[in-house]
């Protein structure tokens, strides 16, 4: 990628001031016109001048009192009726734009850019299949028209047909290669397809022809970061923010890449600086949150989650990361809490069952702990430690056969992990199935010999048992 300057961005740009005591004047001097006029052509030329004037320099809610009076003189003009749809959709009245679209057509019903700004209008009242039926119309007057392309498949985008989208822009880009915001598209949909390759190839095709479109910088970065190339993710946003300094999405995001880079004290600043911004932006206190907590300052941790909760009570994530602070300080009650609240709000989150299981058994809470580690397979059948505590706990309380399913799971999952097997061996004596027990242990001692230590610390009277000492000395 090319890198570019941005010094002089502002030089070519007309002072603000400048700019609308021009536009105050001629305006004054059209509606000044209108009011000498006599009427009849005169006057709906001044009409349409001041309309134009607006339309141009997107003055909508002054446009329509205009539009609508000219339509008092000129009610069967198809383009007039189009216009005002126009204005009334910029203004957000995007049902009383439709009546009007439909006005416009029903004068002139093969105007392709009638059926195009109805279409459009369809689609923002999320009428996604009547809007592709009307481009369709639109491209079966004018099966090249580029603007008909383009928003049929803006609107395949925002029906989530990415493929269909991706073959419209693709086709587009291909015909003009020149066109940026379709080069956009097709990035964003080939990265929703998964295509990150291609993707930033298209944004970068499109910086090509747009260098300061921020936005595009941004998805750039965010498809390096979906890729763990962070590095890259951190250069695009860099150049975004260098373009729109107060992009808040940039400046979180980019916590993010360097939080993931594990490079934290960088992560924590850029949240810091997302949070001058909107100091009630949740995620970016939740992700402090977590950055403290990586590095083990975890009151400050706290701090922060309970800052997140402030704005949102519903924030489980930051219930469950405060509850891992409590944990790691070994304040289990206030852990516990924490634990369960975040529960209440989302009950399927295998990892908070599991560390809810932890914590109500650091508590003496074994049977809630059962119940938790029971919650956490559930929802996490492959989680092995969850698989393997459960069986642990299970046995200390006396449910040897409940004790032995968890252990053959753990062993179903990872064969090749002697803990299990050694537990499983403990399980099977207490049930005096002393072969399948031999057989249990002895394949624990082969997956890991330092567990002959460990069983004759733990049973120290073995050595005097023939069948033990055999065993333990292979």
């Amino acid at each position: 990628m090319s890198n570019f300057e941005f010094e002089n961005l502002d030089d070519d740009f007309e002072d603000p001031g400048e700019h609308n005591d021009r536009f105050e004047d001629e305006i004054k001097k059209l509606k000044d016109r209108l009011h000498d006029s006599g009427g009849g052509s005169t006057n709906i030329e001044a009409l349409e001048e001041i309309v134009s004037y607006y339309l141009e320099n997107e003055k909508y809610e002054d446009a329509l009192p205009f539009i609508s009076l000219l339509l008092e003189f000129i009610p069967f003009s198809a383009d007039t009726w189009q216009r005002k749809g126009i204005i009334l959709n910029n203004l957000q009245q995007h049902e009383e734009a439709l009546r009007c679209f439909d006005r416009a057509l029903g004068l002139n019903p093969v105007d392709v850019e009638i059926l195009i700004g109805r279409g459009f209008t369809l689609d923002t009242l999320g009428l996604y299949d009547e809007a592709i039926t009307c481009y369709d119309k639109a491209l079966s007057i004018d099966g090249s028209n580029e603007d008909a392309l383009f928003s049929k498949a803006l609107t395949f985008e925002r029906m989530d047909r990415f493929d269909d989208a991706a073959r419209m822009f693709k086709f587009i880009v291909e015909s003009n290669p020149a066109h940026k915001e379709a080069w956009y598209e097709l990035g964003f949909c080939l990265d929703c397809l998964d295509k990150t390759e291609d993707a930033l190839a298209c944004y970068d095709k499109h910086i090509e022809l747009d260098p300061y479109n921020y936005n595009a910088w941004y998805n750039r970065g965010i498809v390096f970061n979906r890729i763990a190339q962070y590095a890259k993710a951190i250069e695009s946003y860099d150049m975004a923010l260098a373009i729109k300094d107060d992009f808040t999405a940039a400046i979180y995001n980019k916590g993010n890449s360097f939080a993931n880079l594990g490079r934290l004290y960088d992560a924590i600043e850029c949240y810091k600086l997302t949070l001058r911004l909107d100091e009630r932006d949740v995620p970016a206190w939740h992700n402090i949150g977590n950055a403290y907590e990586e590095l083990g300052m975890y009151q400050e941790a706290i701090k922060c989650f309970t800052q997140a909760l402030k704005y949102d009570a519903n924030h489980y994530e930051s219930y469950f990361g405060r509850g891992s602070c409590y944990d790691s300080l070994e304040q289990f009650r206030k852990a516990y809490n924490d634990y369960t609240r975040a529960l209440h709000l989302c009950k399927n989150y295998p990892e908070l069952w599991y560390a809810k299981a932890d914590v109500s058994y650091n508590l003496g809470k074994w049977r809630e702990a059962l119940y938790s580690y029971k919650m956490a397979v559930k929802f996490d059948p492959d989680n092995i430690e969850a698989w393997f505590d459960l069986g642990e706990t299970l046995f200390e309380y006396g449910y040897f056969k409940e004790a032995l399913k968890a252990f053959n799971k753990c062993i179903e999952i990872h064969p090749k992990w002697a803990d299990p097997y050694y537990s499983r061996a403990k399980v099977l004596f207490l049930m005096r199935k002393t072969f399948d027990a031999f057989e249990s242990l002895k394949k624990s001692f082969q997956l890991d010999p330092d567990k002959r230590k460990t069983f004759v610390t733990e049973f120290p009277g073995v050595h005097s048992i023939k069948e033990f000492t055999n065993l333990l000395e292979k």
